[in-house]
């Protein structure tokens, strides 16, 4: 089997590292959800050696994030975990980080991974979630319209998550809202924190 490869992974994993850099300065622990082919996990990982990086994700998903775990070859990157966030998920690490998973679970699962994001990450923790949102019901760029159609054609459970909706959830969780990174690809990081 060869390892899983995503472009758009090659293409945004410096940007996320630059983000992640400046919030994860301490040692401590990151699970990360719906580590997808399991770049992410190697990459940021190799450039983050102080924090312990925990990928998970669906079973199907992975024997491909492994091949890339082997690889990298990294004493801080663990093997990685199944997890559907319909179920109670693994022990709580210090902060979470997930990337292009929102628009891709259906909306009832969004709302059960923000359910459960108060077990999941410590008091004080980042929250990161990178991917495409709509602000105020519009669209960001053409380019992210036509992608939301796309996948409501395809997957009429998917679609590119209205801002304000996911920070209702965040809020509901918890998590205050620290920063909204414009990113390339007309996407954003949003970083919450977990307070007590």
């Amino acid at each position: 089997m060869e390892k899983p490869f995503s472009q758009a992974c090659e293409n945004n994993k410096q940007p996320i590292l630059s983000v992640l850099q400046r919030y994860l300065v301490d040692p401590g622990s990151v699970l990360e959800v719906g580590s997808g082919t399991g770049q992410h996990a190697a990459f940021l990982a190799t450039q983050l050696p102080h924090i312990q990086w925990q990928p998970t994700d669906v079973p199907a998903h992975l024997d491909g994030i492994r091949l890339w775990c082997e690889a990298a070859a990294a004493p801080n990157l663990r093997p990685p975990q199944a997890f559907d966030v319909t179920t109670p998920g693994p022990a709580a690490h210090d902060h979470l980080f997930s990337a292009n998973t929102l628009h891709i679970m259906g909306w009832e699962t969004v709302q059960a991974l923000f359910r459960q994001l108060p077990a999941l990450v410590n008091p004080d923790g980042y929250v990161f979630f990178y991917g495409p949102f709509n602000y105020q019901g519009q669209y960001t760029s053409p380019s992210n319209a036509q992608f939301d159609q796309w996948l409501q054609q395809h997957h009429p459970r998917q679609g590119i998550r209205d801002f304000e909706a996911v920070a209702e959830l965040a809020a509901a969780a918890g998590l205050e809202l620290v920063e909204d990174v414009s990113m390339p690809a007309n996407n954003q990081t949003l970083v919450w924190q977990r307070r007590r």
